[in-house]
């Protein structure tokens, strides 16, 4: 490998470790998870390539939560922060 090759493969490494574990779940769940938490935060952002969703991040027990919906979830007890976008990391 070269060193722009080797570089390179070494970032992305490094892109993976930061991604951590993110656990993608219907919203039903979604919701449940977040009645759980003590104190819960949201991620939210509205758009899409193709279709228009609403994209939903929150983390729960160390694991982060991630769930998509063609509504908006009645999130009122969580605190929100609304995102210009949500990038998910493609596997």
């Amino acid at each position: 490998m070269t060193g722009p090759g080797h570089a390179a493969y070494g970032a992305s490494l490094h892109a993976v470790k930061a991604s951590g574990v993110l656990v993608q779940v219907e919203p039903a769940v979604f919701m449940t998870l977040v009645g759980k938490a003590d104190e819960p935060v949201v991620v939210v952002a509205y758009g899409g390539a193709f279709r228009k969703r609403y994209q939903y991040l929150t983390s729960y027990k160390g694991l982060a939560f991630y769930t998509t919906s063609p509504t908006a979830l009645p999130l009122s007890r969580a605190e929100l922060i609304a995102a210009k976008s949500i990038k998910m990391p493609q596997i």
